[in-house]
């Protein structure tokens, strides 16, 4: 049986752009395990892509209008695959971490 890989936190992406480590490297080819979403009080959305904003959207997860009531989203199986980088689009979202391996 093989051994799971580590799970590891994205820094949090407060604005669009691409998720980076906690060392501000650009994540790369990851399958993401959990989304922890702070919204704001209106009704927002993020919008994962693999390889930029250009890319191939994977993922669109609608949030609540409420700056107090954060989303967890457990993914079930091996997560989403990203093969190439992981380029979030936020639309009234304070900020998202991504848990990845």
């Amino acid at each position: 049986m093989a051994m799971q890989p580590d799970v590891k936190a994205s820094a949090a992406l407060t604005s669009t752009g691409d998720f980076q480590d906690q060392n501000t490297n650009n994540l790369g080819r990851v399958r993401v395990k959990a989304i922890y979403i702070i919204p704001t009080g209106t009704a927002g959305s993020v919008t994962l892509k693999d390889g930029g904003s250009g890319g191939s959207t994977v993922v669109v997860i609608n949030t609540v209008a409420s700056a107090t009531q954060p989303t967890q989203l457990l993914i079930p199986g091996q997560g989403l695959r990203f093969e190439t980088s992981v380029y979030g689009t936020l639309s009234n979202v304070g900020s998202v971490v991504l848990f990845y391996g």
